[in-house]
């Protein structure tokens, strides 16, 4: 999605977006992409090449280079937060694959996916469907910090469908002057883990202040070295990685506001 966010923003006018798999095996001293793999290829074998071409306008050498470190952008201010390739490059990594890219200024970009492929044989018993909480709501007062306007609505409008009270916040800023305005009946904040003018971490500081007892969720799209979530979790806080599901949305802020 963030690949095909780019390809979009890179095409002027009218253009190609392009997305192919294949399947592709290595041996073991087959050199990948040296400029980003600083040499070869850790193990061969088989592996799963998702490739996603634009015919938008392409990088120079000096931008290829750092398209993967966070918080570097080409965009203007406000039209990006540079985390987009950064959580693409981590999220490969976490599964032992390798990314490159190809690119000329005026001649598109292509990148290249590289995913193990995992043989595996699952077990009868594993194949048994979990057992499922029923869904419960409640008459809580809980307050959604979110800066995307379609995931504050589909997350506003769950919660109330299920009885809860909900106070809605666009950016980190309004989410500390709704809670310094509510503060008495709010029993949870589920917050955004990057909002613009502060981030979720930013809010957890302030209110916190104003209120110890308070309950906390922290939901994040990007990976969680990025958003740093195993300091939140150290600290007993629950954190969420997005897409989040209505019902596991719904589960988590009950099983918090029951603890």
């Amino acid at each position: 999605m963030n690949l095909a966010t780019n390809a979009r923003d890179a095409i002027s006018g009218s253009g190609r977006l392009t997305i192919k798999t294949r399947f592709i095996v290595f041996e073991e001293s087959t050199l990948l992409y040296p400029a980003l793999e600083k040499g070869e290829l850790k193990k061969g074998g088989k592996y799963a090449l998702i490739s996603v071409s634009d015919t938008g306008a392409g990088m120079d050498e000096k931008t290829k280079e750092k398209i993967f470190e966070p918080f570097f952008t080409t965009k203007e201010v406000g039209k990006g937060t540079g985390l987009g390739l950064a959580m693409v490059y981590g999220i490969i990594k976490k599964h032992e694959g390798y990314i490159n890219v190809y690119s000329e200024s005026g001649h598109g970009t292509t990148f290249n996916i590289y995913l193990p492929v995992v043989e595996t044989r699952v077990a009868e018993e594993d194949k048994k469907e979990p057992e499922v909480l029923p869904l419960r709501g409640g008459t809580e007062t809980v307050l959604v910090a979110e800066d995307d306007p379609s995931l504050r609505k589909l997350s506003t409008t769950v919660l109330r469908a299920y009885g809860y009270n909900v106070i809605e916040a666009v950016d980190g800023e309004e989410a500390v002057n709704k809670f310094i305005e509510n503060k008495d009946r709010i029993h949870l904040a589920v917050l955004d883990g990057i909002m613009p003018k502060k981030n979720g971490k930013e809010v957890y500081d302030e209110i916190i202040l104003l209120k110890p007892d308070t309950k906390v969720i922290f939901m994040s799209g990007y990976s969680e070295d990025i958003f740093n979530a195993k300091s939140i979790k150290d600290k007993g806080l629950t954190y969420m990685l997005k897409p989040v599901s209505p019902a596991d949305l719904l589960r988590k802020v009950r099983e918090v506001l029951d603890k």
